[in-house]
């Protein structure tokens, strides 16, 4: 690939980097990479990627853009209110880079399209808000042998993780073998979440993915980084694959993709 003038100046603080150098950001350029969740954490995630030169991403989501969402859905504005969240987070993004093809899908993930959704894509990230789609998530990404970026965060505390169950690490069923009865977890309507959180775990997720797609680092698989905000502590803890697990265990009992994403905002507690 032969860069354009525009491109070397764009990207040059990646290409002086000796672990991206001008093949790291050709990988970049042509990598595919889809979001779940146009919110919260999908605004960082998807900003930063289009930043660093992300070839194509896609948005997943079938929500509108409400004021409420403004305190820290930084992909949209006021004067994008009651426009699609794939529209307005399409509209920020091509802005900021001519470079990265958006793909807004403005629809509702189900157990039924989201193999048709993620096959195309090289890695998929769960900034989704209720264990429902998570399942969902988890479970094709799973199938298809594709690399889960996840995140969540509820009132002052989020947590990320990276999910390869088809390897020796867990899946987020490892983690969460059953969702909790509805009403046992709050929701962030009724507990709150503090708007900048969503930009670290955010930003912490589009490090996992740009990491993963140039091949450096280590990455947190088999590993829950946990982030305190009032503390301004981190912890990581190992997370060991379920050899229980009814989907990447040994003996599965699961084997086509469930899940209902109708549970809103459900996170479960680090």
């Amino acid at each position: 690939m032969t860069f354009r003038e525009d491109q070397i100046s764009r990207y040059s603080r990646h290409i002086i980097l000796r672990e991206v150098g001008g093949r790291g950001q050709e990988k970049l350029l042509s990598s595919r990479v889809l979001v779940i969740g146009a919110g919260g954490l999908g605004s960082p995630v998807a900003m930063y990627l289009a930043a660093a030169g992300v070839g194509t991403i896609g948005l997943v989501d079938m929500d509108v853009v409400d004021v409420s969402n403004l305190q820290r859905q930084i992909m949209h504005s006021q004067k994008t209110v009651g426009i699609p969240k794939v529209l307005s987070g399409a509209r920020t993004l091509e802005r900021m880079n001519p470079d990265v093809k958006v793909v807004p899908i403005q629809e509702r993930l189900t157990a039924e399209n989201a193999m048709d959704l993620f096959s195309g894509y090289d890695v998929i990230v769960d900034g989704s808000d209720n264990f429902g789609t998570r399942y969902i998530v988890n479970d094709a990404a799973f199938f298809l042998r594709k690399t889960l970026v996840s995140g969540s965060i509820l009132r002052f505390e989020g947590q990320v993780t990276v999910l390869e169950g088809y390897t020796d690490a867990p899946c987020y069923r490892c983690l969460y073998p059953e969702a909790p009865p509805p009403g046992l977890v709050p929701s962030c309507s009724e507990a709150g979440v503090l708007g900048v959180l969503a930009g670290t775990i955010g930003t912490l997720q589009a490090a996992e993915v740009v990491k993963k797609i140039l091949g450096i680092g280590e990455l947190l698989k088999g590993q829950l980084l946990l982030f305190d905000a009032l503390s301004m502590t981190f912890r990581k803890l190992r997370v060991p694959k379920d050899p229980k697990c009814p989907l990447c265990g040994p003996h599965p009992t699961i084997t086509t993709v469930s899940g209902s994403s109708e549970w809103v905002c459900q996170v479960p507690a680090t």
